[in-house]
């Protein structure tokens, strides 16, 4: 579990200050008419005159306007990064500061870059690694978040992600935050889109890095919105899923497919009167089977390009000899699968192609090849992570 301050800005002070470097990293994508507004907000005398040496790295993101040119002309150092995304413009502004601590802030005019000094106290007295802004603990002036946002997508994921990996965060997806640039280095970022919020505080809460919290005030922005928020917050979802696929998963597959499995083995036993049970225990006992292999595949995939750790019921598939042996399995009941389904074939040639009476043999050859199928090319695309990896033996 992260320690959590929430700091005010009346209690901070400004020892430990002198001799650090600071660079303010600032993702545009196409934000003509309001970066220039958002660069010059950066207080840098008052930085300077505090003893921090700053610079402005404004990345442009393929902007397609003038973004560039007045992001230039209001004192930022401009970089350009061809592959557009949140993700892909932040890692690019990493690698090109300088400062010993790095502030992150939209371009869009959000957030209060004018409070940067204020802003990275906690790390200037040495109480943390990094600083998170808090949009719900602070103001949200009317018009800058919609309140789907406000009060169902943010506050989910948040907690999502707090209980998944004990980040204890506010608000996990403000865009205002500070971190050394040690810290940074600890972290094993990839992630190209807007996850990478996600992405930055779970390799956090991995590396236990120290975090401060600070309300902020956040801003309506200038200029048109890029977020998609279904689309965003899918993104965000699909990545806690693959750091952590078990409580997505294995739990509720478990479930579903011993629920399945019940109502099978019910109805066979009790015979033909129950045929729509049979169908429903077919469709879970299959559903359940398929989110076991996802959850399996969910974790081969995360560990080949490494950015989650196999668990250890992943890691008894992900070897060459186990793999052999869910191939053999999927061709087992692959081939008692069409075995029943050739003898149901045979008795109804038998009766002349009329009434057929062997409904269940027949569910229980459409289970048995999709089982088999589905374990097929699971262990084939198992077999693709471990060559991905350079794992395979």
């Amino acid at each position: 579990m992260i320690k959590i301050k929430l700091m005010n800005f009346q209690a901070l002070t400004d020892e430990n200050s002198d001799f650090m470097k600071i660079s303010i990293v600032i993702p545009a994508l196409n934000e003509e008419g309001i970066v220039g507004k958002t660069v010059r907000s950066v207080p840098r005398e008052k930085l300077n005159e505090k003893g921090l040496e700053t610079e402005i790295v404004v990345v442009d993101n393929a902007s397609t306007d003038n973004t560039a040119q007045e992001a230039a002309e209001a004192g930022a150092r401009v970089v350009r990064e061809e592959k557009r995304g949140y993700g892909n413009a932040y890692l690019r502004g990493f690698k090109e500061a300088k400062g010993d601590i790095i502030v992150m802030g939209d371009a869009d005019g959000t957030y209060p870059l004018d409070t940067t000094y204020e802003f990275i106290q906690p790390i200037l007295k040495g109480e943390a690694d990094m600083v998170m802004g808090s949009r719900l603990k602070g103001e949200i002036q009317k018009g800058a978040m919609p309140p789907l946002h406000r009060y169902i997508g943010n506050p989910f994921l948040t907690w999502l992600l707090n209980a998944l990996f004990g980040a204890g965060v506010s608000d996990a997806h403000c865009g205002m935050r500070a971190i050394k640039r040690d810290a940074i280095n600890k972290l094993n970022l990839h992630s190209g889109g807007m996850e990478f919020a996600s992405e930055m505080i779970i390799e956090a809460a991995r590396e236990n890095l120290k975090i401060a919290e600070t309300p902020i005030t956040y801003y309506p922005r200038g200029g048109e919105s890029k977020l998609s928020s279904f689309v965003d917050g899918w993104r965000h979802l699909r990545f806690m899923m693959l750091y952590r696929p078990t409580p997505f998963l294995l739990a509720p597959g478990l479930v579903v497919m011993i629920l399945g499995i019940t109502l099978v083995i019910a109805v066979s036993l009790l015979g033909q009167s129950r045929m729509h049970s049979l169908i429903l225990g077919s469709l879970l006992l299959i559903i359940g089977y398929q989110m076991l292999l996802a959850w399996i595949h969910f974790g081969a995939f995360g560990e080949a390009y490494g950015v989650s750790k196999r668990s250890g019921g992943v890691n008894k598939f992900m070897s060459y000899h186990s793999l052999g042996r869910e191939l053999l399995l999927g061709l087992v009941l692959l081939v008692i699968g069409l075995l029943v389904g050739v003898n149901v074939l045979f008795s109804w040639s038998a009766a002349g192609f009329g009434g057929l009476y062997q409904i269940q043999n027949a569910m229980m050859a459409l289970i048995l090849s999709i089982l088999g199928i589905q374990t097929i090319f699971s262990g084939i695309f198992l077999s693709l992570m471990l060559l991905n990896s350079g794992k395979e033996n």
